[in-house]
């Protein structure tokens, strides 16, 4: 297995791969979250043409693509992300462009026993790590909780560091859903009127 970076695919074969790949690895997320964590193929190719975003390709000695992952220190590059906050939390790291966002990594099912993750994501560590950077990415609670990825993540870039890291969660976002059923069985005539 070979990891490659490039700054961008514009070859219609590799980037249906890509896409084919990038679908496959989260579509299934999209019945597990409420938050979408399925780009729009537009949105795909957006970023898969956009230098601004690393990708790392995990190819098989024939060329076959079954990892692909996104990376950037350009968090503007990110739509889905507030750069302002790391500005403001992080204003040294930010203004040196040593802040670096996975945007997903993505392993087909059946490589996922060929470390294609694991080399990826070491790859994009030593990227910040040379630079005395930092990583963020964001995980749903379905990934964290019932996949346990943060400890993943934690466990595989703590070994190459010798755990000589710190972490935290800067963020989390709960969604809510309110439910009247006995309201609307009670009044499906008229709604009460303010005062």
């Amino acid at each position: 297995m070979l990891i490659k970076v490039i700054d961008q695919i514009t070859d219609a074969e590799m980037l249906d791969a890509a896409w084919g790949l990038y679908l496959e690895a989260f579509e299934e997320l999209n019945s597990l979250a409420v938050q979408r964590h399925l780009m729009y193929r537009s949105e795909f190719d957006e970023v898969m043409r956009d230098t601004r975003v690393d990708k790392y390709l995990a190819l098989e000695n024939d060329g076959t693509l079954i990892g692909l992952s996104c990376y950037t220190n350009n968090l503007d590059a990110i739509p889905l992300i507030a750069p302002q906050y790391f500005e403001r939390h992080y204003p040294e790291q930010y203004h040196a462009k040593r802040i670096w966002y996975i945007v997903f990594v993505a392993v087909k099912p059946e490589a996922q026993g060929q470390a294609a993750f694991a080399q990826m994501s070491e790859q994009m560590y030593l990227t910040a790590a040379t630079q005395n950077g930092m990583v963020g990415l964001d995980l749903c609670s379905y990934n964290d909780d019932v996949r346990r990825m943060s400890r993943v993540f934690r466990l595989l870039i703590g070994r190459l560091c010798n755990f000589n890291m710190t972490f935290e969660q800067i963020d989390q976002q709960s969604f809510w859903l309110y439910n009247f059923p006995a309201a609307a069985g009670e009044s499906a005539g008229e709604l009460p009127r303010a005062a």
